[in-house]
């Protein structure tokens, strides 16, 4: 039906003045020699990277952004990164990449105004808001702006109004790949010119799994982060779905079933088979002990976005709803809806009722480090956690971005 059209996703698009200044900052990178331009049967112009080793820099060297760093630098890609954290910086040294003590540092070694592009790889909402006020007065006209992390499309769509303004391009990127992206790569779902994701290919396909295939260009700015969106609502269903199944296998005692053998027979030739089940195989047969976890889950603003959206546009998401929902109740200590029941309960019918006698008392594992192998983040090893971590608890869980920056939810 018309009324579901994704066309709604172009609302943000710049204004012809904005445009205009856009083409003409690409003007002056081709001029500078950065890129090469030639025109391709149907008369349609591509842009492809000139003799110079590509530069980025990189704010933000946490698990993703550390860890990103790593991988571009083994695919022959020039990267700065710059983080507050000092141990941060002198880790990716370590491994071989270049760190910036400041973002003046960062910034100057990123080549001429007008070539450099900056990839922001920080906690979602105001941090990442702030990074990009902040670079914004840094940088020149036909410089390029990437937002990595698991921004609300909106925002980006409206940041890329307002960098263009200044001559200044804005790519949204929606990553997906977690602590395995070192080793497998990354799943990238790009939003915003063409032009300039062009420009950006060598650092998409030194990231992707292969340099052909597990990134491409969504649309204008703001499609990226709105694809990963919906990648992260349908994640949200499909760990849901797998969760209760097991529980629901576990609570069946008269079969006393082996969720280990059931979780490793489902990944040869079942329908249900995944990458979310074969972790959740290893880890089982691990003999991961779940009950040292809290059944905290952590939610990042995605799953809530989706759900919002689909009501804006008529569309039924009862899975990814629910699941969002039970994350909801998760995070909840106490219910508040469930004291009232029991309170109504035994108001009408004077039925016993049970009472908190301590409340729950939760820590904190800290996220993996960048350079971490990923089995360090296997259930089995939470026991075996390193340092603190960088960050505060909600930056680590990945909650700093639930609600919108600035404008209507």
């Amino acid at each position: 039906m018309q009324r579901h059209s994704v066309k709604r996703l172009t609302v943000g698009r710049t204004s012809a003045s904005c445009r205009l200044k856009l083409r003409g900052a690409l003007d002056v990178t081709r001029r500078r020699g950065r890129i090469v331009q030639h025109v391709e049967a149907g008369g349609r112009k591509r842009f492809h990277a000139g003799r110079t080793t590509m530069k980025l820099g990189m704010i933000g060297l946490g698990k993703m952004g550390g860890n990103m760093v790593l991988r571009l630098t083994q695919g022959g890609v020039e990267v700065i990164g710059y983080d507050r954290s000092e141990e941060s910086v002198a880790q990716i040294e370590r491994q071989g990449a270049r760190g910036a003590r400041s973002m003046d540092d960062l910034i100057a070694s990123l080549g001429e105004p007008g070539t450099r592009a900056v990839w922001v790889m920080v906690p979602a909402g105001k941090i990442t808001q702030s990074v990009i006020d902040d670079l914004a007065g840094r940088l020149a006209p036909g410089d390029i702006v990437i937002d990595g992390g698991n921004s609300n499309y909106k925002d980006s769509i409206r940041r890329a109004e307002e960098l263009a303004e200044k001559g200044i391009h804005f790519v949204d990127v929606g990553t997906s790949g977690g602590v395995w992206g070192l080793k497998e790569g990354y799943a990238m779902m790009i939003g915003g010119a063409e032009e300039a994701v062009e420009r950006l290919r060598p650092a998409f396909e030194a990231l992707a799994p292969a340099a052909d295939r597990g990134w491409g260009r969504m649309g204008p700015a703001g499609s990226g982060h709105y694809v990963k969106m919906v990648h992260n609502g349908i994640e949200y269903g499909m760990m849901q779905a797998y969760a209760e199944g097991f529980e629901l296998m576990k609570a069946h005692q008269d079969f006393n079933l082996d969720m280990a053998q059931i979780a490793e027979l489902w990944r040869h030739g079942s329908v249900v088979r995944s990458w979310l089940l074969d972790l959740t195989a290893e880890a089982l047969q691990n003999k991961a002990e779940f009950e040292k976890l809290s059944d905290y889950v952590a939610d990042s603003g995605e799953g809530r976005w989706t759900i919002i959206d689909s009501i804006e546009l008529g569309v039924p998401t009862p899975v990814i709803t629910l699941a969002t929902q039970m994350r909801f109740r998760s995070q909840q200590e106490v219910s508040y809806a469930g004291q009232m029941l029991s309170a109504m309960r035994r108001a009408f019918g004077g039925h016993a009722v049970k009472t908190i006698e301590s409340p729950r008392q939760e820590g904190l594992v800290p996220e993996v480090a960048p350079g971490d192998h990923p089995k360090v983040a296997a259930p089995e090893n939470i026991g075996h956690a390193g340092s603190a971590g960088e960050g505060s608890a909600a930056e680590q869980l990945g909650e700093t971005g639930q609600q919108r920056v600035k404008g209507d939810a």
